[in-house]
């Protein structure tokens, strides 16, 4: 009798050595909601960039949103010894030039014309091409023959500076 004892002692004893370990991780709920650490970016927005260029004593400044490629903001001309124009501009982007229609006062009277500009990186280079009139609105002769070499170049600043030369 005492082999039996002994013999199922001994078989409990191997089965318990032959039994893995398992850990269990304990479930922890929280009350509260878990805010993330990087910061959310909100790319569907309106952005708004601002650029100046000069030119002697003449200025040019340029605030602009973008919403999804739909451009719309203010321009205005600060010139030394002619008269200045301030107006609101509207267009889109079609690669990297920006297509713009700046509709402006000056001299006593409302006028349209188009203007484009190339951007690359922080800079926005002005289109300079022969402009005809159809209909008191001032288009580009021809799209294809607007040179950007010689044109304006304007520097992205902060849009506090710009906003004070645009009011």
């Amino acid at each position: 009798m005492k082999k039996y004892i002994f013999l199922s002692a001994f078989s409990v004893l191997l089965m318990n050595c032959n039994k893995k370990t398992e850990t269990i991780n304990p479930v922890t709920t929280t009350d509260s909601v878990e805010t993330p650490t990087e910061p959310v970016i909100d790319s569907l927005g309106s952005k708004t960039f601002c650029y100046v260029g000069a030119t002697g004593k003449d200025s040019v400044f340029i605030s602009l949103d973008n919403n999804l490629g739909t451009f719309s903001g203010k321009m205005a001309y600060k010139n030394h010894e002619k008269d200045s124009s301030k107006g609101e501009l509207s267009g889109f982007k079609s690669g990297d030039t920006l297509k713009l229609t700046y509709e402006f006062a000056s001299e006593g009277t409302t006028s349209k014309r188009d203007i484009f500009f190339i951007q690359k990186g922080n800079t926005l280079i002005e289109g300079i091409g022969n402009q005809k009139d159809e209909n008191g609105r001032m288009h580009y002769a021809d799209e294809k023959n607007i040179s950007y070499k010689d044109g304006q170049k304007l520097q992205t600043v902060d849009c506090k500076f710009v906003s004070n030369a645009l009011k």
